[in-house]
């Protein structure tokens, strides 16, 4: 199949799985026109790749694992280096979700005491403005 099938297959667009292939995650087989031509098994790997990348893996940590993954699930086949990869993955989604609630519980706290101020400050020119 060519690239436009892959892509309404898989609802996946064109640039996306060009940008695959220059990752080295998906192999397209050349026609004699330069084409790229796919098999069947090209729609299981663009399931596969696109499954990882919700799961917050990158498209280097994606080549990596790769040759562990089966089925559209995608199935991972259990080995330490995988395991390694996984959890330094979790461990940065970790560090983010921290930093992010940090940021979170910062605002919460500014919009506390302007609220609670709200009611005796008349409105300034300079906030008037933004």
């Amino acid at each position: 199949m060519l690239i436009g099938e892959l892509s309404r297959r898989t609802d996946v667009p064109a640039h996306q799985l060009r940008y695959y292939e220059a990752q080295g995650l998906l192999e397209p087989a050349r026609a004699a026109n330069g084409y790229r031509e796919y098999g069947d098994e090209a729609v299981v790997t663009v399931t596969q790749i696109r499954r990882l990348l919700e799961a917050g893996l990158s498209t280097e940590e994606i080549a990596f694992l790769q040759p562990c993954v089966q089925g559209e699930n995608p199935d991972l086949e259990p080995c330490a280096e995988l395991l390694t990869a996984l959890r330094r993955r979790r461990s940065k989604l970790d560090r983010r979700i921290d930093t992010l609630v940090r940021s979170r519980d910062a605002l919460d706290a500014y919009i506390r005491v302007t609220e609670q101020n709200a009611d005796s400050l008349a409105p300034s020119p300079a906030c008037a403005a933004g």
